[in-house]
């Protein structure tokens, strides 16, 4: 069917986008098949969207959709509850019901493309081929599934496997890719949660040799590897060894910017887990004075690296590594803002990075992240103009379309605790 959306000014989420006026976009079977001045037309199905601001659809390249992201009053083994909904098939029916509801708010938020990594067994794959197959509400999803670390590692045990040996991580690569990942991701140093001592929010956990034959598996699979990485060490490890994307990052040297570029590879920046443990009073974040004190350390470097890589030309993308504390499925916009705010880039770099390098970095740039006649019709339809008022015009968006779907005025559950806490931050920049 044919609908035509007209009276829109369209921001394309190309480099250099500028405000396209008094448009008509035309959607075709899920693609945009002409973008116009607007006029007169004589077709069946017309939304006049009486000159509300079209963007692209955003991209999140870090989620995990195990939870919430909501503040909990009481704290959780997240070990111990993995192991307890992988225990039988009813509660794993139980577990995937909560990360396809987390993949439903991911969509309705006005996220249409999401890289999850790191999960319950094979549950984001199988959620992935749901969605393809109209049987569930969700974004276009490249998963990554479990994720694998060593014993001990970060997050093994709810998120990631712990491999014991160089044998065993191919086996588990192989399973995942026979499980038809789209990626691997690996847990190479810890994280500021699992961190015992000062200073120290990324240990390095995994070898080079662990880290280079997982690559060296993952790559002659066909599959691009992602890893958690949160120390200057872990990324030099990384990049030497075959990691395509970095997740998460650390203070940069000249030597580590030339790996970038000699491998090819990316950083996905996520400032957002670290901001309610780095800057919320610890009464609210729950934070304690290592996890606080970590929190800094690692909020600075995520900041300077993302920094650095965009002086010397290493592509960048975003995510918001929902499900950590206070960070949900439907604040993708806060993300933008973050990067704008705290990184110097401008509004429209940040929706340039938010939406087609992020498709770029998943090599879909030909069929999704900017308003092009020819590809996928994934957009949002916002009041005002996210350029000149900030990305908090998101936040409820008017409308949402993914492919051939239309969602009016999309209803989200939405936490007050985490609504209130992230607003009164942001008002702080």
């Amino acid at each position: 069917m044919k609908t035509v959306y007209t009276n829109v000014n369209i921001l394309n989420g190309t480099k250099d986008m500028v405000l396209q006026e008094n448009m008509m976009l035309t959607v075709e079977n899920g693609r945009i098949v002409s973008i116009e001045e607007a006029k007169d037309t004589t077709a069946n199905n017309i939304i006049d969207l009486q000159g509300k601001y079209l963007i692209p659809g955003l991209i999140n390249l870090h989620i995990h959709t195990p939870g919430t992201g909501f503040p909990k009053k009481k704290e959780s083994d997240s070990t111990k509850l993995a192991k307890l909904i992988m225990s039988n098939k009813l509660l794993q029916q139980i577990g995937k019901m909560i990360c396809r509801s987390a993949l439903k708010t991911e969509l309705l938020s006005g996220t249409t493309t999401v890289r999850t990594v790191g999960g319950l067994g094979h549950f984001d794959s199988q959620l992935r081929d749901e969605i393809n197959g109209g049987k569930s509400i969700g974004p276009r999803v490249f998963s990554c599934d479990s994720a694998v670390t060593i014993p001990g590692g970060h997050m093994e045990g709810s998120v990631a496997y712990g491999a014991h040996s160089i044998k065993e991580f191919e086996k588990f690569i192989e399973a995942n890719a026979k499980a038809n990942v789209d990626w691997i991701k690996l847990m190479i140093t810890g994280g500021v949660l699992d961190a015992k001592v000062r200073g120290e929010p990324g240990e390095v956990k995994m070898t080079a040799e662990q880290v280079k034959a997982c690559c060296d598996k993952a790559h002659s699979l066909g599959l691009k590897v992602c890893a958690h990485v949160e120390s200057t060490k872990g990324i030099v490890i990384a990049l030497e060894n075959g990691v395509n994307t970095i997740e998460h990052g650390a203070a940069m040297n000249d030597e580590i910017i030339e790996l970038f570029k000699q491998k090819n590879a990316a950083l996905v920046c996520t400032i957002s887990p670290a901001i309610p443990l780095a800057k919320f009073d610890p009464a609210i974040s729950k934070a304690t004075e290592i996890v606080l004190y970590n929190s800094e350390v690692l909020l600075e470097g995520i900041l300077s690296g993302t920094k650095k890589c965009l002086e010397n030309g290493i592509p960048v993308g975003l995510g918001t590594d929902t499900v950590c504390p206070f960070i949900t499925h439907y604040d993708m916009w806060r993300e933008l803002e973050y990067f704008h705010k705290l990184v110097g880039v401008s509004r429209n770099f940040a929706l340039h990075t938010g939406t087609l390098i992020n498709a770029s970095i998943l090599g879909i740039e030909n069929e999704t992240g900017s308003i092009e006649v020819g590809k996928s019709a994934d957009f949002i339809v916002v009041d005002e103009n996210p350029l000149t008022f900030g990305f908090s015009t998101i936040r409820k968006p008017y409308l949402v379309h993914f492919k051939d779907q239309q969602y009016l005025q999309p209803k989200i559950k939405k936490n007050e605790i985490c609504e209130r806490e992230l607003d009164n931050y942001l008002a702080t920049l």
